[in-house]
Parts: structure tokens; sequence; C-alpha cells
């Protein structure tokens, strides 16, 4: 009978490298899916006897998965992520920041003019007037583009927040599955669907924030963040939440395992999640700070040369009479809901103190004011910006460093793009399905199919030949 075993055994065993060859073609299309194989075995002979041996066997179903690979992809997908949230961001601010009808410089440049043309005549109103429009016009502007900055870190507060549901289901999920791999991985069933879930699911986790994953013994999928907090372990998955400390403290990230709570920087956390978080602590909030500096230090210089001149209506009959003193022009409130910059309430045209000596037509503090553009101010939190810049030239700075960012985040995100692109070639080389060898391992696995029915049909041959001989 040895050689009747030796056939059926070889029989089955390309019936189950056929099963793995039909599952992977099946599944060629199939996002995530990880081709499959088959162990073949030799089955020696019994012990005593001689003879070639017993068939063959199945001695595993392979799963062709690379872990280093693997790895890999996650890493350029948190990379991925860390980049591509941030630039959307980026590009509205540099568009806006830097139009040549809605930037702070070009407001500022316009108020200036009209403060050179007022020299012409000082005491004429129309060209008075155009002063205090044009510095309207430069306060909106400024508001106008620090409530961008104030609405995009709502904006990035609230997609960090909208996060964390899909990241915290997606844990769970790692859990779940982590647990009924482990169980039926001892009943001697095959995982390998199960595993393409879960790396999928760690793949997501990656995009969110970065990841470390270290493979249990069990066959479980361990994660915990770069810094080191757990985020699986095993079958028990944290949560993530943000937690408001007081109505002017910003929410903090928390993570929460089992009784454990660990409060986390949410700009160090990578992915999505850290790309977010950075952008609004690193950029985001130091330009906010620059442009309350620039319009809090130019509103002060104005208002400081205006109140040290005369709004040039002294009285000539009156011997050393200078008339009325300036006041202020621009009102500077960062607490304001409608702007840093506001023209002061009731402020008119006869209230702008051109004069240095109280005298009509003197423009000698109106000089004062024009210089204003030309004198220092002090950015301190804008990194690559220096911090005593012309008035004039501060937003260009602004603007200039906001460009730079921009550019390196695109080009960070562009090699990014094509770190990924590469892990997940090299991924498919070894995991994906290729068709032309399967089809290959079709044709082969079905002759050895065939040769071994041959082999059986041979075998019945014989023991009929036999029995006739003692028929």
């Amino acid at each position: 009978m040895t050689i009747t075993y030796n056939a059926l055994s070889g029989a089955l065993a390309a019936q189950a490298a056929l099963n793995t060859v039909s599952q992977n073609l099946a599944n060629q299309q199939t996002k995530g899916y990880t081709r499959q194989g088959v162990l073949l075995q030799a089955t020696a002979s019994d012990p005593g006897t001689l003879s070639a041996g017993n068939g063959v066997q199945v001695g595993a179903l392979l799963r062709f998965s690379d872990s280093y690979q693997l790895q890999q992809m996650w890493r350029a997908n948190s990379a991925v992520g860390v980049r591509s949230q941030v630039q959307p961001y980026l590009t509205s601010l540099e568009s806006v920041m830097s139009d040549d009808k809605s930037s702070i410089s070009y407001g500022m440049d316009n108020f200036f003019k009209a403060l050179n043309a007022a020299s012409v005549d000082p005491t004429s109103t129309p060209l008075r007037q155009q002063v205090i429009t044009t510095a309207d016009s430069m306060s909106q502007q400024i508001n106008s583009i620090y409530n961008l900055t104030t609405n995009q870190a709502i904006s990035v507060q609230q997609q960090q927040a909208s996060i964390l549901p899909s990241l915290n289901e997606a844990l769970a999920g790692i859990a779940a599955l982590n647990k009924q791999i482990v169980s039926v991985t001892g009943a001697g069933t095959n995982t390998s669907a199960l595993m393409d879930k879960r790396d999928q699911l760690i793949d997501s986790v990656a995009q969110q924030v970065g990841v470390e994953v270290v493979y249990g013994a069990n066959g479980s999928a361990n994660l915990s963040l770069k810094s080191g907090e757990p985020l699986v372990v095993n079958d028990t998955a944290s949560t993530l939440s943000y937690v408001n400390a007081g109505s002017s403290a910003p929410a903090s990230l928390t993570l929460s395992y089992s009784n454990l709570q660990f409060t986390l920087d949410d700009t160090k956390v990578g992915g999505q999640l850290g790309g977010l978080g950075d952008f609004r602590q690193n950029t985001l909030a130091p330009l906010q700070t620059a442009i309350k500096q620039i319009a809090e230090q130019m509103a002060d210089k104005i208002n400081t040369a205006l109140t040290g001149g005369f709004k040039g209506n002294a009285n000539p009959a009156i011997p050393g009479d200078q008339g009325d003193p300036g006041i202020p022009l621009l009102d500077y409130n960062p607490a304001s809901a409608t702007g840093l910059l506001q023209i002061a309430v009731g402020f008119k045209t006869t209230d702008l103190a051109f004069s240095s000596n109280g005298q009509p037509g003197d423009s000698g503090n109106l000089q004062n004011l024009v210089a204003i553009k030309g004198q220092t101010i002090q950015l301190t939190s804008l990194s690559g910006v220096t911090s005593d810049v012309q008035l004039g030239d501060a937003d260009t700075q602004i603007v200039g460093q906001l460009g730079i960012i921009s550019q390196q985040n695109q080009a960070q995100l562009a090699t990014a793009t094509t770190i990924r692109s590469q892990a997940e070639d090299d991924w498919k080389s070894t995991s994906a399905v290729n068709s032309d060898e399967e089809g290959i391992n079709l044709v082969e696995f079905q002759k050895m199919y065939q040769a071994n029915m041959k082999v059986i049909a041979v075998a019945n041959t014989l023991f009929d030949s036999t029995l006739q001989m003692f028929g």
C-alpha cells in the first residue's frame, strides 16, 4: 500500500497547494492581502522499515510577510501624515499674507503714502481724511490676517479632536484581533486573513500617530508611541482624548491605559495628530504673536508721535499758544472680538496732530509720522526672523519665513511620499499576489496532482494484476 499512500499524500498536498493558489488569485485585487503558500515536507519511513518514505505532508501554511518591510511602510505613512495635514494651512496663509492687495505690507504702504501726500497740504481735509481711511484699511487688513490665524487655530484643534474617535476605534480593533488571533492559532486555524486586517489597522494608526510595533511570541502585535506610552498590549487598548484644564488653558492630550493616565505632548506624537500639534504650537502661535507685535508696536509709535504734536489750531492772538495736543489714532486691544486694531472712537480729521508747534500749515510732526516706517520694532516669536527689524520690512520678513517653512514642508512631504511609495513597492515584491507567478504555480501543482493520480491508477493496475495471479 506504500505506493498508493505516497500518491494519495501527494495528491492531497497538491490539492492544498492549489487551494492557496486559488485563494491568492481570488484576492489579487484585495487591498492589504498577503499572499499565502504551503510548506511541503517529505514524510520519513517508519523506523526499522527499509522504504523510500511515507509520502509528503503539508508542514505549514505560509504567509509571505516581512515585518521589516511592514515597519518601513508604517514609518513612512506616519511621516506622510505629519506633512500632509499641515500643508493646506501653510498654503492658505502664504497665499493671503503675500497677496498684493491683502497683505499687511500693502495696507502699511498705503497709510504712509497717505501721510506723504498730506505733507503737500497739511491743512487739506480730503488729504487728512485719506490718512484716517488708509489707517482704518490697514487696521482691517491686520485684523483680517490675524483672524485667519485664529480660525486656523480653531480648525486645527477641531481636526485633532476629529482624529481621535477613528484612532481609538482602530486601537480597539487591533486589541480585539490580537485576542482572536491568539485564540484561533492554538486551534490550528489559518490566521492570515485576521493578520491582514490587523496590519491594515496598524497602517491607519501609523498615519495618525507614530508607532512602534513589537510582535509577541503568541502572535499578538503590541503598539506603543515613539516615546514609549502603550497603545495596545495583547488584547488591551488605550484611549486618547483631549482634556480641558480650564477655560483659558489649551486642552491637553491624555492617554488612558487600564488604570494609568499619561499626559502627552501632541507636538511629538507623530503622524497627523503630531503634525497638526507641531504646526499649531511652533508655526501658528509664533505667527500670531508676531502679528500682534507688529500691530501693538506700530500703534504705539503712531500714537506716541501724534500725542507729541499739535492739531494746528493755535490762536495767533495769544502769544506762545500751541493749540490742542494730539490724541491717539489707533486702539490696540488683543482681547477684542472685532480685531487687534481699531480707529479710536470719534477720531476726526481735525484731531490729526501734524504740527510740531501748533501753527496751521506746519508739518513738523507729520514728518515724524512718516519716519515711523523706517523705525525698528522687535519681533521675538518667529524663528528665522530678525528680532530688530524696520517696521516697513516686518511683514516682508514674516511672509518670507512663512514661505521657507511652506517650501520645506512641501519638500519633506514629497520625500515622505516617495519613501512611502518605495516601501509599498518593497512590500508588494514580497507579499502581493503576482498573477504570472500564481499562474505558473497553478500549472505546476495541477501537474503534481495529475501525476499522483496517475500513480494511484498504476498502483490499482498492479494490485489487480496481483489478484489475477492468485485467481
